[in-house]
């Protein structure tokens, strides 16, 4: 018998590691620090629930089915605000909204392969990309990365083949947390665009990029459609994961195939989730420069604590938005090790092996840190028990 497309990829990682915490025992004095999953855990401002219930109430539409590609007005301060943050010229047409930024990512996707077609993405991969072109048919070519976690344009070209649709960057970079230079971004592109296949971007972290300009010039190439597909998420910037609202920028007669797929799959973004993102959008720039303030000062602060781990063979790869992503130094896989840190220290983080190809052994070495839950303190008691850790 045939099994179905589901059964081509692994169980979603985030529910599997929250079955480690069946049986155990957490206590006031030493709770469990949750540090798997990259979601904001508080709710939005204050005033964005406000906004979200006045629409609830006073926008009768907002409870109907709307546009397949989302309201006209976010779609067009998308591509208003994005010209301007680019330096380029985006147009309301070349912007979708769409159900999270995963959903964006399945769209773009849907509309440029077929079964047996190739999808590059560099290693360590984000998981649910990886189950997706599983699910999909199509093969993952993994692009191993250097020990800085940067993918190297030359090695990924030596992997394009015929049956190459698309290179998949996410920066800042989940699971590794690292940015990738601007210069790096420009090879893959012109990498891409030399070999007439996308470059999909997912630039679900770029409101915490520590850097103060924008982190590419890409739009600023008046033919970038042409290659070039950007995704986003307003669920980390506005804390709105519940609502599922992200954006897709690509060609129009990209997005006319993935209106298809997006009117079988939704038929419409959330009505309300979309509201508040273009209120947020409107109303928000201060609240959410705080917000990268503090994301920015726990990175900082992951890399104060590091010398409490590095005497023991623990070495930092990468941190940025949200991630640390980290060496450890035991002789255990960190698929059995992530297990045994809930068990005897009450962290829960993810391994590598899944972030990484079975048959590749770097990730029994790494473990990801997700820390946007974790305030100064709690990094600091975290590395503790980090380094308390024996196997």
């Amino acid at each position: 018998m045939t099994l179905p497309r589901t059964a081509a990829t692994f169980a979603p990682p985030v529910m599997e590691a929250r079955r480690w915490l069946e049986g155990v025992a957490f206590s006031d004095e030493k709770p469990l620090l949750n540090v798997s999953q990259a979601a904001p855990v508080d709710p939005p401002p204050v005033a964005l629930r406000q906004h979200i219930a006045d629409t609830a109430l006073n926008v009768a539409e907002a409870h109907l089915y709307g546009p397949v590609l989302g309201l006209p007005e976010l779609r067009a301060e998308v591509a208003s605000q994005w010209s301007a943050a680019y330096g380029g010229e985006i147009s309301p047409a070349q912007v979708a909204i769409t159900s999270g930024c995963n959903q964006a990512f399945c769209t773009a996707i849907s509309a440029l392969a077929d079964q047996g077609d190739e999808v590059i993405l560099p290693t360590p991969w984000y998981f649910n990309h990886k189950m997706w072109l599983d699910m999909m048919g199509l093969t993952s070519v993994a692009l191993s990365t250097n020990a800085a976690l940067l993918p190297d344009p030359d090695v990924a070209e030596a992997l394009i083949t015929p049956r190459t649709r698309a290179i998949v960057l996410v920066t800042p970079n989940n699971p590794g947390g690292v940015e990738y230079p601007a210069d790096l971004v420009a090879a893959f592109y012109a990498l891409a665009k030399r070999h007439g296949i996308k470059l999909i971007i997912d630039e679900t972290y770029r409101d915490f990029d520590s850097r103060p300009d924008a982190p590419h010039t890409l739009f600023g190439d008046p033919d970038w459609s042409k290659t070039l597909i950007q995704l986003y998420s307003f669920s980390k910037a506005y804390r709105l994961t519940g609502h599922r609202v992200g954006a897709m920028v690509a060609d129009t007669s990209l997005l006319a195939g993935g209106e298809k797929f997006l009117d079988t799959v939704t038929i419409c973004p959330n009505q309300l989730g979309q509201h508040a993102a273009f209120w947020g959008m409107r109303n928000l720039g201060q609240w959410l420069a705080g917000e990268r303030a503090e994301i920015l000062d726990r990175r900082a602060a992951i890399t104060a604590n590091m010398p409490r781990l590095t005497p023991q063979g623990w070495r930092l790869m990468g941190v940025g938005a949200y991630f640390a992503y980290l060496e450890h130094p035991f002789e255990m896989p960190s698929d059995k090790l992530a297990p045994a840190l809930v068990r005897d220290h009450h962290i829960l983080c993810l391994p590598g092996t899944m972030f990484m190809p079975k048959t590749d052994p770097a990730g029994k070495k790494q473990l990801r840190i997700a820390f946007a839950n974790v305030d100064r303190d709690g990094i600091a008691t975290l590395f503790k028990r980090l380094s308390q850790a024996r196997y």
